[in-house]
């Protein structure tokens, strides 16, 4: 594994075209300058014999110089030892809601945001479990498997919106059977798949479905997002000026189906939770994946680097004295 312990420090290299530029203008210019004096051959008598070769040789090396003390200054590094660690963890999938129905402000920003601030929290308070992230609409797919890669799953979080799936709809059997083939047949270690959801639109099997998840060992929580009330489901423009309506021209509202999510979680083994009971929903879902059994795991990852800015700045320095030895001019 080799990085640049600080890459930030590249920006030096902005000096060499700058440099260049400035090196070609002042060359022109006393080239021309020169001219005007009169007769060449009283001005070499006059003036000292500034040598071409030289002046483009010296910069030339203090140019590869500078590059050398930007590659060093950014301090290259190689991994040089591989930790190998364990850890005891259960298998968790959030499924995350990314139909249109999720763009209703029922709850202040709206569902969806609401929803991914709820999934970050989750992902640190289950930080140690291997955590897989699952999107659905009219249909489910798999943006990321389950891993330990927090980083990359509270971007995947961040980026979410209702056009990552073109079908619409709420397709619960289609987010629990993909998480079924996700979770793999690996041996041993408890299994949670987290809903979060409005639960509108739903197929009538999603109970079904559920059912058939926890008989293969699969603890489903659901955690609903919206209110009862419901509101209107923004379309067109980002300021939600227009929203969906119906074949009579009536604004379509969309409410939180509050029943469906406690019969899912009944069905699956878990709890139902209102996405607005956040803190009291996280430690309850701590609980859950805490009392789930848990499988050694083994993590490698590279935690110890060697340096090798030395093998750039020795050449660097030595580049520069020799500029500074050699002169512009030739001697008479």
């Amino acid at each position: 594994m080799f990085k640049f312990e600080y890459p930030d420090h590249f920006y030096l290299l902005w000096a060499l075209p700058i440099g260049a530029l400035l090196l070609a203008g002042y060359w022109s210019w006393r080239r021309r300058s020169v001219e005007c004096l009169g007769d060449p051959a009283l001005v070499k008598r006059l003036l000292p014999d500034m040598s071409p070769a030289r002046f483009w040789l010296k910069n030339a090396l203090f140019g590869i110089g500078l590059v050398l003390l930007a590659v060093s200054w950014a301090n290259p590094q190689r991994g040089a030892k591989q930790q190998q660690a364990t850890q005891e963890s259960a298998d968790v999938f959030i499924a995350l809601d990314i139909s249109q129905s999720m763009l209703a402000r029922d709850i202040a920003p709206s569902r969806l945001e609401y929803a991914q601030v709820f999934a970050k929290k989750l992902v640190q308070t289950l930080e140690g479990e291997r955590i897989g992230l699952i999107f659905f609409a009219g249909d489910a797919f798999l943006q990321m498997p389950l891993s330990t890669d927090y980083n990359f799953l509270m971007q995947s979080l961040q980026n979410a919106e209702p056009d990552l799936i073109t079908e619409q709809g709420t397709a619960i059997p289609s987010a629990i059977d993909l998480a079924m083939q996700s979770f793999g047949d690996e041996p041993g270690g408890g299994r949670a798949l987290v809903i979060i959801t409005d639960g509108e639109n739903h197929d009538e099997d999603a109970v079904e479905r559920a059912e058939a998840a926890y008989e293969d060992g699969i603890v489903i929580c659901t955690v609903g997002a919206g209110t009862t009330d419901g509101g209107p489901i923004p379309v067109g423009n980002s300021d939600f000026s227009e929203y969906k309506r119906d074949e009579d021209g009536e604004v379509v509202r969309t409410r939180l189906n509050q029943q469906l999510l406690f019969d899912l979680a009944r069905a699956g083994g878990g709890q139902t939770f209102n996405i607005k009971q956040s803190d009291s929903a996280l430690s309850a879902l701590k609980h859950v994946v805490d009392g789930l059994e848990k499988r050694e795991v083994t993590l490698r990852s590279y935690t110890e680097f060697e340096s090798y800015f030395q093998w750039f700045l020795l050449p660097a320095l030595l580049l520069l004295f020799v500029d500074t030895w050699i002169p512009f001019y030739r001697k008479n």
